[in-house]
């Protein structure tokens, strides 16, 4: 099956004198309605997903008591996390590709609620360590084989858009989902944060068996064929405008907690709010530069480097007062709609090895998650101030930037 696999062949369309064309015909009215639900049981994974991602990091003064365990020793949970989706998206595109993508991510999200399951009954350290790591396995095999879905079910024009509605539910999360799974572990206790992501993961399963489109392995699709992305200079140079260029809204990220407290001056009960408006950037920029990079998308590569460059560069500027930082959070936050867009142009570079060279992407975006942040801490750790990490990102961003010129010098060869 294709990155993009052809539209239906349009119903006759109705003649001039009947004059009726303001609704489509019922037979494209319900293959949009099927679009439409297939595309939000994608999402509800993402939305899954990203609650667990992110919501772990926030959960962890909780669960290392609990544990056993001191903060920093807590931190390698997250960390196992992190190793297991660059681990596992490769392995399971390389390993999965003879099954078909829809019982594919069927597959993926039942070992994601397994894991999560087992991560909530946690009886020490080891085995959450485990747990986490394996709860980690599926996720960039999952939003690359959903994009490649995503993209099937709509004309080529609106890949990115198709490929952005799936990833909202990341971005979502960083809203709704983190701050409830938060409030949801401190009142009931932390081990409900992991459950509640299980039962999602169940039942995003469960929808995508009920909408996602029937479809068959493609002929000749192999381990083999799989690895020949690998073989690719463009993609190499996509992945590296992912971890490069990502990394820049990761060091802020990281730290922005930090600088909140320590420079803002704010009290702690303002966390949440920061943070959600930056998952309302995410979201915003996740939109916005899809419909862009239907249009033109190497273009849109270039202004979201550009966009976060500017914005992370305002930021040591804006952290003092909260009226300023608060906005400039969330022009950080629009920077995070590169995922959607770099996943698309994957699926024109990649030839016939999509599934791995989608799941590759996560794979970067979890490197530039911790490239960022292991940059940041030299910056801070020199004494350059927990603002230093914008200029960090503006370096990484620029960087980011460069890989793109690298890229477009080759395409035009």
């Amino acid at each position: 099956m294709s990155a993009t696999a052809p539209t239906a062949a349009p119903s006759a369309a109705p003649s001039a004198s009947s004059g009726s064309t303001a609704h489509p015909p019922p037979a494209d009215a319900a293959r949009s309605a099927h679009t439409g639900w297939a595309l939000l049981a994608l999402a509800i994974g993402g939305f899954a997903i990203g609650t667990t991602e992110f919501a772990a990091m926030s959960l962890v003064p909780f669960f290392a008591p609990d544990l056993g365990i001191d903060a920093p020793t807590a931190g390698h949970v997250i960390s196992a996390y992190a190793l297991g989706v660059v681990v596992g998206a490769p392995l399971v595109a390389v390993l999965g590709a003879k099954v078909p993508r829809r019982t594919l991510l069927i597959l993926l999200m039942l070992a994601f609620a397994v894991a999560n399951g087992l991560s909530a009954l946690a009886p020490g350290y080891e085995a959450m360590l485990l747990f986490r790591f394996l709860s980690g396995l599926p996720h960039g095999a999952y939003f690359g084989v959903g994009a490649l879905v995503a993209a099937s079910m709509v004309a080529p024009e609106r890949r990115a858009q198709a490929v952005s509605l799936m990833m909202l539910g990341l971005t979502v999360a960083t809203i709704v989902g983190v701050p409830l799974a938060n409030s949801l572990g401190q009142w009931a206790g932390w081990r409900w944060g992991f459950g509640v992501v299980a039962v999602l993961a169940l039942l995003t399963a469960a929808l995508v068996a009920m909408h996602a489109p029937r479809d068959r392995v493609q002929p000749g699709a192999s381990a083999m064929r799989e690895l020949g992305a690998l073989g690719r200079r463009q993609v190499w140079l996509t992945l590296g405008i992912a971890t490069i260029g990502f990394g820049g809204m990761f060091a802020v990220y990281t730290y922005l907690g930090s600088t909140l407290l320590e420079v803002t001056r704010a009290g702690p009960g303002l966390l949440p709010l920061v943070l959600s408006v930056f998952g309302m950037g995410m979201t915003a920029g996740t939109l916005g530069a899809a419909w862009a990079a239907d249009r033109a998308l190497m273009p849109t590569v270039a202004g979201l480097l550009l966009w976060s460059a500017v914005s992370l560069a305002l930021y040591p500027f804006a952290a003092e007062r909260l009226w300023t930082l608060l906005p400039v959070v969330f022009m950080i936050g629009c920077g995070g709609g590169l995922g959607a867009v770099l996943q698309t142009r994957l699926m024109d570079v990649a030839g016939d090895a999509q599934t791995l060279a989608a799941a590759l992407n996560h794979s970067a975006f979890n490197a530039a998650n911790a490239l960022g942040p292991w940059l940041g801490g030299l910056a801070i750790a020199a004494g350059y101030g927990w603002t230093s990490t914008g200029w960090v990102g503006v370096a990484l961003a620029l960087g980011g930037l460069l890989f793109w010129g690298l890229s477009l010098a080759f395409d035009r060869r």
